[in-house]
């Protein structure tokens, strides 16, 4: 059998773990494998295959590993509360001005004042979410 039916079947056989742990080390050894087998399709010998797997492998346990690690350990951002409110886009629901009013915001009704106390927006007019304070949206 072609030594670069091995390197597929090395590469297959790394992902196997990979799948069943998630660790993304096996994934840098089975990208190394593919890059041994492009050799060996390419009519590399052995040793220069061999060589092609450690150095690529090794390439991304070093270079890439890090940047993995880090990257699973902080998970997804997604804002949540207040956080996901900042920056949305509301409708008036009553006037809004310095004093006070009424928007929707995500399908709720919520108190809303304007940041700048001389601004006023009148009902169905956009504004968007500035920041949250207590029960009362702060908006431009």
């Amino acid at each position: 059998m072609d030594s670069w039916i091995w390197w597929l079947l090395a590469a297959a056989v790394l992902g196997i773990p990979l799948v069943l742990t998630a660790v993304p080390e096996f994934a840098m050894f089975a990208i190394g494998a593919l890059a041994a087998a492009a050799v060996a399709g390419l009519g590399g010998e052995a040793v220069l295959e061999t060589l092609t797997f450690i150095v690529v492998s090794v390439g991304l346990v070093v270079f890439v590993g890090p940047i993995a690690r880090r990257q699973l350990r902080r998970g997804p951002q997604i804002k949540t509360g207040i956080e996901a409110l900042r920056g949305a886009t509301a409708v008036v629901a009553e006037t809004v001005d310095g004093e006070g009013g009424r928007i929707k915001l995500n399908g709720e009704i919520w108190s809303a004042r304007a940041l700048n106390p001389d601004s006023v927006y009148q009902p169905g007019q956009k504004v968007d979410v500035v920041e949250i304070q207590g029960a009362t949206a702060l908006v431009v």
